[in-house]
């Protein structure tokens, strides 16, 4: 790979197969030049590979911008998916000729250190900033975010008003229950979580209507809470699973209750999935892919939303888009399917 002292606009003409006309226009963004949008994919996707980046020193004289996006994200070392979102980001940014700046911040800091944070990168010049929490929740935003290009990834203002853009909690739900209504089972039951966030109201709402959408009874002593991590899932799937009329098919809030439900079962003697099918949520896949057998899971759309996030603030830095006419409601990412082994018919 060439590095950024050597690559110029003639090698991603040259290695994506276009004059160096195409590769300018795509580059700066010409709204008039007639190229399909499949070919300014591959001229983007081209110029992010081989790290090429137009001048910096040249386009901030010419835009009087810096060429630079903050990120905040919260616990950034801990969070399991906040490198998928910092990666799709990185990708869209270097596409686009921008460069990404982050800052780890933390879920229970003070609104003055997360004033502090937006400050740190304001003071850097930076032309927006992308602000992603560790899980989908809704919160207060600094107040110096207001006034400036920002998103919120993974979140959702309580004001309404900044763009942010959110997995679809109902969506995917819906598909994981319906893998199970799908493969047979009549008697299906949930582990969620206990904490007051947007996904424990959304997935188990989702749960309800996809049932009562089959056909099939809501019973709410199948539904167990508990601490959203795998010592909560072993709790909950005990209780769940103890009884004499145990559930055949389990929806999991995610895959780390998923494992704990495995050790649960493992424990009782219960076999997944002969006797028990089982479906996540997440797609955390040091666990999802692991386990035995691997779980079926849905997976949460984080380096699409990271991608999404950075596309529409640089549009709007480029004064393509105005975001405050997406503030008022999230924008919704699809929860794709990832089936493995941990589903099958109901046994007899």
């Amino acid at each position: 790979m060439l590095n950024n002292k050597t690559v110029g606009i003639r090698d991603v003409a040259a290695a994506a197969g276009v004059s160096v006309t195409t590769v300018s226009h795509v580059l700066n963004d010409v709204s008039y030049a007639r190229i399909s949008a499949e070919t300014r994919d591959k001229v983007r996707e081209t110029a992010a590979r081989l790290g090429y980046g137009p001048n910096r020193l040249a386009r901030a004289l010419r835009t009087q911008r810096s060429g630079m996006i903050g990120f905040i994200s919260e616990e950034i070392a801990t969070t399991p998916h906040a490198g998928r979102l910092i990666l799709g980001s990185e990708v869209t940014a270097k596409a686009r000729g921008y460069n990404i700046m982050i800052i780890n911040s933390t879920s229970t800091g003070s609104p003055e250190s997360r004033e502090n944070d937006v400050a740190a990168l304001l003071e850097r010049q930076v032309d927006g900033i992308l602000y992603a929490t560790m899980y989908h929740r809704r919160f207060t935003i600094p107040r110096n975010l207001s006034g400036i290009p920002a998103v919120l990834v993974d979140s959702e203002d309580i004001g309404g008003s900044i763009a942010s853009v959110v997995p679809d909690e109902e969506g995917g739900a819906r598909t994981a229950v319906q893998v199970l209504i799908d493969a047979g089972h009549t008697r299906i039951g949930m582990i969620n979580n206990t904490d007051d966030v947007p996904a424990t109201h959304a997935r188990l709402r989702a749960f309800e209507e996809t049932l009562t959408d089959a056909g099939l009874t809501f019973h709410p002593e199948l539904v167990q809470s508990e601490h959203s991590e795998v010592p909560g899932g072993y709790t909950a799937a005990m209780r769940l699973l103890a009884g004499p009329h145990r559930p055949t098919g389990v929806f999991c809030y995610n895959d780390r209750m998923a494992m704990g439900l495995y050790r649960a079962a493992n424990q009782l003697g219960i076999r997944i999935p002969q006797d028990l099918s089982v479906v996540g949520f997440d797609n955390q896949e040091l666990i999802a892919e692991n386990l035995y057998p691997a779980l079926t899971t849905v997976a949460l759309p984080h380096y699409e939303m990271g991608a999404w996030a950075t596309q529409h603030l640089i549009d709007a830095i480029e004064g393509k888009i105005e975001l405050a006419e997406s503030a008022g409601q999230p924008t919704v990412v699809d929860c794709p399917l990832v089936a493995r082994d941990s589903v099958a018919a109901p046994a007899g």
